[in-house]
């Protein structure tokens, strides 16, 4: 009987829906769902999901009262977003759902761990237990301090925007539940940085990092889980074929379903105890040190720092908008023009791949006529401004 990789993928592997669309996590029935500020801003520019927008405004509205500002209303409202998003897409699958701490805290131990703890006290006043949450933290030594506080009350964590072995042993050694190690944006830095344009699979840079961090892992019996991120292809995810978690996009998923063949196992930790790989004891200094000798790692990790933060921007900048159409005053068109100006970084009317900073998956839903650019009208339509 001829079956696809996707079905073969998930009797090795956990397979993970990268993505805020709830229809499309429907669609492909992975056991877990992750979402970033990227893809949430996206799902909640969807026509599809206004009524969740709306709804978590009202109420925001309702709680504050007619006399508090329209700022007042959308951070209450920003701040439940993720979660009202989180608990949708826990009703559809059977596993576990992570959810961002504001990214622009990713360098604050004591904040990230009080947002962390207001993100679950949502969870559970709506009847979820902490079991089906995974706490999405950056992985910065402050962020990995944070969870390793969380880890041990009991809340579970998924340290992201992880692209070196430091950060991975690290995030092991606090004891936190998952990794997201990135594939896709270490391949893009690398092509980049070389000026190659392609690499075989089983040399693609971004594959070999988590290859490494997995048989590191499995050699040394740290408990903590490996989940695969950001691809860029579908030969990345085959060659990964058996780590313990993927997160895939829909696109990639959808390949992945109509493709026919055989797929055999990548990882497996009975191999990797095998490698030849030295075991490392990871301190503040060894960490630093070791981010700074990896101009890859430091340069990738402030970027999608900065990315998902102009994200956060762009939802804010959206809900203030949405509140205004609500509130009878519609000025969606000058709140498209604002965002706009967030990323049209060179000025000259169009936002770049490059200018953007964010998930392709986002760039690739505004990107109307798909020429590789966002022009203001394509950006308005995906904000319901036109």
């Amino acid at each position: 009987m001829k079956r696809s990789l996707l079905d073969q993928l998930k009797e090795m592997t956990v397979v993970v829906a990268d993505t805020g669309d709830i229809r499309a996590i429907g669609t492909f029935k992975p056991r877990d769902a992750t979402t970033n500020p990227s893809l949430i801003t996206a799902a909640a520019a969807m026509p599809q999901y206004q009524s969740i927008v709306d709804e978590a405004l009202i109420a925001a509205r309702h709680e504050l009262g007619r006399d508090a500002g329209s700022r007042q209303v959308v951070a209450l409202a920003f701040d439940r977003l993720a979660v009202v998003f989180g608990l949708k897409i826990l009703e559809i699958i059977p596993g576990r759902v992570s959810t961002e701490v504001d990214a622009r805290l990713s360098y604050d131990t004591a904040a990230t761990v009080a947002k962390a703890h207001q993100i679950i006290g949502q969870y559970q006043a709506a009847g979820v237990p902490r079991e089906r949450v995974l706490i999405k933290i950056a992985s910065t030594w402050e962020g990995i301090a944070a969870a390793e506080i969380l880890e041990k009350e009991g809340i579970h964590c998924n340290m992201t925007l992880l692209f070196g072995l430091h950060q991975a042993i690290a995030c092991a050694e606090a004891g936190v539940t998952l990794i997201s190690p990135f594939v896709g944006r270490i391949l893009d830095w690398y092509k980049k940085e070389t000026g190659k344009t392609s690499y075989l699979p089983e040399e693609d840079p971004g594959v070999l990092s988590v290859t490494q961090i997995y048989n590191y892992y499995k050699k040394f019996g740290h408990r903590t889980e490996v989940m695969g991120a950001s691809f860029r292809n579908m030969r990345e995810i085959t060659e990964l074929a058996g780590c313990d978690l993927l997160t895939i996009a829909p696109p990639l998923m959808e390949e992945l379903q109509s493709t026919i063949g055989p797929l055999p196992r990548k990882l497996d930790p009975g191999q990797a105890i095998h490698c030849d790989l030295g075991k490392m004891t990871m301190d503040r200094a060894t960490f630093d040190r070791m981010h700074a000798e990896n101009r890859m790692a430091s340069e990738k990790l402030a970027e999608g720092i900065a990315g998902f933060s102009k994200a956060l921007e762009s939802l804010e900048n959206l809900l203030m908008a949405r509140l205004a159409r609500l509130e009878g005053d519609l000025m969606l068109a000058r709140a498209a023009k604002n965002i706009f100006l967030v990323y049209d970084l060179a000025g000259d009317g169009l936002i770049t791949r490059e200018e953007w900073c964010g998930a392709d998956a986002v760039f690739d839903a505004l990107d109307l006529d798909r020429d590789g650019c966002i022009t203001p009208a394509e950006l308005a339509t995906g904000l319901g401004a036109a």
